[in-house]
């Protein structure tokens, strides 16, 4: 059989499943029960955060009932439901053709349906095409724009549609779909690899749902943290930990010696960097507002090892580790010696505590010492 991705198999199928966009189901599908669909809508937001699969749930919802018609809807073949993507039918062209059969009543539904995706890609002269059908159309079409970039749909078009900004999707909202979606599988997967997963899709579920694909795709029965750092060349949690372990200690020579791990296992000097700066900012933002802080999102057991760890650490000092390693990281991009800047950078980080007491104690007697 042929195999479909996850991002296929668990996209939603109805208002209530939705994840990430409640508001704008809600909204929907009040309108559908009140009598208020408008003839036009303009779904915004990044790729992965569910604005087709809404515009397809909201066709249904318009003209679904049968469970044949609902399949087909949801799968972009129904005869009254037609999808149209403007990255590759830009032109004019394309857009008489959708004019021109927008006459014929649905064969099928109360409603003939146009979801045109990636909207602001199609040409001038196309926008001018659509727009004299959207000014006057007939009572049974209604367009549902997708767009990815809202500032490159002309004002005219946009005043004609009810618009919809779709967010990025939470973290925890994406790590505990995932978790459903391992559960579905029968399998199992660490917590934290969840999270991280979440992260790296960076808003998007389509994309933490690919991503979880490829971790399927090892075969292992067991999903781990460390799989998907072998997988996609992320630097080891623990080993990041063992770093900012020993820059706590004030250690320089065990911090070096588990930087010189990460590099050995093949990680770049930036995504050294970038790990430090990350988990640092975690550190701080516990350090300032304390454990049970919204403003990071980890898995209870991360948070309670961050927890202890931020403890060793003051906010102050970790704002200036921070800007070491964006100040180091900018000027690493740049250099013919990379490394020797990132191992300058862990002494820096490892030091910084004895320097702060240096700085103390040449001071005049009486004027305090600003910790650093």
């Amino acid at each position: 059989m042929t195999y479909t991705v996850l991002a296929r198999r668990y996209r939603s199928q109805d208002f209530d499943e939705v994840v990430g966009q409640e508001a704008v189901a809600r909204t929907l599908r009040n309108a559908i029960e009140a009598g208020r669909v408008a003839h036009a809508y303009l779904f915004c937001g990044t790729r992965g955060v569910g604005k087709t699969s809404m515009a397809r749930i909201f066709a249904k919802a318009l003209n679904g009932g049968s469970a044949e018609v609902d399949a087909a809807i949801m799968q972009g073949k129904d005869t009254d439901v037609i999808e149209i993507d403007a990255a590759s039918n830009t032109g004019v062209d394309s857009v008489r053709e959708l004019i021109a059969n927008a006459a014929y009543r649905p064969l099928r539904g109360k409603h003939k349906v146009y979801i045109i995706d990636e909207v602001h890609m199609l040409s001038t002269s196309a926008f001018n095409a659509l727009l004299k059908t959207m000014e006057e159309p007939p009572e049974h079409v209604k367009f549902i724009l997708c767009t990815t970039d809202p500032q490159k749909v002309p004002p005219t078009i946009q005043s004609r549609c009810q618009r919809f900004d779709f967010r990025a999707i939470p973290t925890t909202r994406i790590a505990e779909h995932l978790r459903h979606v391992v559960q579905k599988e029968k399998l199992s997967a660490e917590p934290e690899l969840l999270f991280q997963i979440a992260k790296l899709g960076n808003g998007s579920m389509r994309d933490s749902l690919s991503l979880l694909d490829r971790v399927m795709a090892t075969g292992e029965k067991k999903l781990t943290s460390r799989l998907l750092e072998e997988l996609v060349g992320l630097p080891p949690h623990e080993v990041v930990g063992a770093v900012l372990d020993a820059v706590a200690d004030g250690n320089a020579k065990a911090a070096l010696e588990q930087t010189d791990d990460l590099i050995s296992r093949g990680i770049s000097v930036e995504q050294v960097i970038e790990a430090l700066s990350e988990r640092l900012r975690d550190l701080m933002l516990i350090a300032a507002c304390g454990g049970d802080t919204r403003l990071i999102e980890l898995s209870d057991e991360a948070r309670s090892s961050e927890q202890k760890r931020a403890s060793k650490f003051d906010a102050a000092g970790l704002v200036h580790m921070i800007a070491l390693c964006d100040s180091v990281l900018r000027s690493a991009r740049n250099s013919a010696a990379p490394r020797t800047l990132l191992d300058a950078l862990i002494v820096r980080l490892a030091m910084t505590e004895k320097l702060a007491d240096v700085t103390a104690l040449a001071l005049p007697t009486g004027e305090p010492a600003k910790k650093r």
